[in-house]
């Protein structure tokens, strides 16, 4: 029998029981390299009959060198794997999370959806089938400008396309009426400038601000380009139903009347559409690529995008007839009060008035309280010579009203779908600017495009066309930007900070030079550049501060201007977060602007 170690001592208390009682105390081995002092609780009925039958210090003894021998042991193998057990475990832990986080997120789209109308088909996967014996590359849902203008841009490529409108009929807008310069540039890069033409189009040369009996001139910055190239005011149905007529003059795009109800959805991917013709009949169309342009009332883009829609205002609209603007070829921007009024011209003799009006809730039309409101509270803002007319337009109850929505751009990417349009991204019509964000999506989605023979494949086309998303940035969010922040600026506040900038604004651009030059690029479109649309907004800020300081500055001044700056930044800061400081400043960052397609 082995017997008790006896260089091993026990320290503490020495307590035995009785039978079935515990035995306790605390072993430490004598070597120093040892060092934990171990602490047992062992049950005597448990311990060996060899044991149980010693005296009481041989017991302890016995127990102690046993424990503590396993005890060291344990100690020792723990400490030598624990980083390993650790690591492992919490690498486990933060994989689960991961793979649970992507899931969660896969399950959300999916259900977005299913929410919004998404038909899931049953087929396998494989070519998209074909039931209008039309062979359709791309399938374009609504033709106004933007699906008209892409419909057009296609199928001069060689693509077959099939074009599904709700309303083939001439469209009747108060908005999409003005195209600023740099948008016209993208109509002849498509070559659809002719569309402007037998439409009583006015060409626009600039703008010119009014603001408490003030006036300046803005002109657009056109010394560089082709006498042709300046903007364009009309008819928006007038635009749209030329640019209609053009698509329908290909031989591989088919136009049809009909309301698609929902996308088609197999396995994850976009297959086509579900949709209504003007009989009734329900039918689907499938082709391996669906754009969706079906415009700020769309109903499909909640399965393709994340729809932030804000409404901060809306327009009433009246036609001025026989009248003659105080600048010809100008649009008009009157700073009153609460918020900005527009007039340009639409054709030879009609005049677009757009007065906004903040918030959602509008003075009614039918019990008279809107003529009221026009009559009372904007006509005695209007420059004299249009006061009159204003009035008669009033009196002839042709008043319209339309909302004034923002949405910025957040895609879901979908393999077979695309958004394009007021559908993918709005920003307030103050400045005139959706149609050349349009257009100029357009030329960026034809050059994607063009080198790619077959688009059978959905996941890889799918992977390719993030690259639009990426491209289309550094212009669309220039032009968006500037739109939000400019009618934040120019509407009238109680608050001094906001008067002052308003002030600033109106008195920087009539210095002239780059001062009115570089905002007046930023607004036609001829100079998206997001740096220049920062600098130029903060130099407004900067100005509005020297004038407050000078000639004698003192404290509440110095407050004030403080306060000019803070609400400078407050304006424009979450726009551009909104639409993403990243690919807004440095898209060249972001891998999608790299992809190349798919080697044949």
């Amino acid at each position: 029998m082995s017997q008790p170690n006896p260089n091993h001592m026990l320290h503490g208390p020495d307590r035995l029981g009785q039978e079935g009682r515990c035995l306790w105390g605390w072993a430490q081995p004598r070597s120093p390299r040892h060092r934990p002092i171990i602490r047992y609780k062992v049950q005597r009925s448990l311990l060996p009959a060899y044991i149980r039958n010693t005296t009481s210090l041989h017991r302890n003894a016995v127990v102690s060198e046993t424990i503590s021998s396993s005890a060291l042991h344990f100690h020792n193998r723990l400490k030598m794997f624990n980083p390993y057990i650790l690591g492992a475990f919490l690498a486990s832990v933060l994989g689960f999370i991961l793979l649970y986080d992507l899931r969660e997120k896969e399950r959300k789209i999916k259900r977005h959806r299913r929410a919004d109308g998404l038909v899931t088909s049953s087929s396998g996967i494989g070519a998209c089938p074909q039931d209008d014996g039309f062979g359709t590359d791309i399938i374009i849902v609504g033709a106004g400008v933007a699906g008209s203008a892409l419909a057009h841009t296609l199928g001069k490529d060689g693509r077959r396309v099939h074009v599904i409108e709700r309303d083939l009929s001439e469209p009747d807008r108060i908005v999409g009426e003005l195209l600023q310069p740099g948008g016209y540039l993208k109509l002849i890069e498509l070559g659809l400038e002719d569309c402007v033409e037998e439409i009583d189009a006015q060409r626009v040369l600039g703008y010119a601000l009014f603001k408490d009996g003030k006036n300046t001139r803005l002109s657009y910055p056109l010394e560089k380009f082709h006498s042709d190239v300046s903007g364009r005011s009309f008819h928006n149905g007038r635009f749209i139903q030329r640019m209609r007529e053009k698509v329908a003059s290909l031989p591989n795009v088919l136009m049809e009347q009909g309301t698609v109800t929902s996308l088609l959805e197999e396995n994850g991917a976009i297959k086509g559409v579900q949709y209504k013709t003007k009989t009734g009949q329900e039918l689907k169309a499938y082709a391996p690529l669906t754009i969706v342009c079906d415009g700020c009332f769309s109903n499909l883009r909640r399965s393709l995008c994340n729809p932030k829609v804000d409404v901060p205002s809306c327009f009433v609209g009246l036609v001025l007839e026989n009248c003659q603007l105080p600048f010809a070829n100008h649009g008009h921007v009157i700073l009153a009060d609460p918020s900005p009024i527009l007039l340009y011209p639409i054709s030879s003799t009609e005049v677009r008035c757009l007065v906004d009006v903040p918030g959602q809730k509008l003075p009614s039309i039918a019990n008279g309280e809107m003529a009221i409101y026009l009559k009372t509270r904007v006509a005695p803002q209007l420059p004299p010579q249009l006061y009159d007319v204003f009035i008669s337009a009033i009196d002839q109850g042709k008043i319209r009203t339309m909302p004034n929505r923002s949405m910025p751009a957040d895609p879901y990417p979908t393999p077979g779908a695309l958004l394009m349009g007021d559908a993918f991204n709005m920003r307030h019509p103050l400045t005139g600017g959706g149609m050349t964000v349009a257009l100029s999506d357009i030329v960026i989605l034809r050059d994607l495009l063009k080198p790619l023979p077959n688009l059978n494949d959905g996941v890889s086309l799918s992977k390719y066309l993030e690259s639009f998303y990426t491209l289309r940035k550094p212009v669309a969010s220039t032009i968006n930007t500037l739109a939000g922040a400019l009618y934040k600026v120019f509407c009238a506040s109680p608050d001094q900070a906001r008067r002052e900038m308003r002030e600033a604004c109106f008195d920087y651009l009539s210095l002239g030079g780059v001062c009115s030059a570089g905002p007046v690029a930023l607004l036609s479109g001829l100079n998206p550049r997001p740096l220049s649309l920062v600098v130029h907004f903060f130099a407004v800020a900067v100005y509005g501060v020297g004038r407050l300081l000078l000639p004698f500055p003192s404290l509440k001044r110095l407050w004030i201007g403080a306060r000019l700056i803070s609400g400078a930044s407050n304006i424009i800061f979450p726009i551009i977060k909104a639409e993403g400081v990243r690919q807004m400043f440095f898209p060249v960052t972001v891998p999608a602007y790299y992809r190349a397609p798919r080697a044949k």
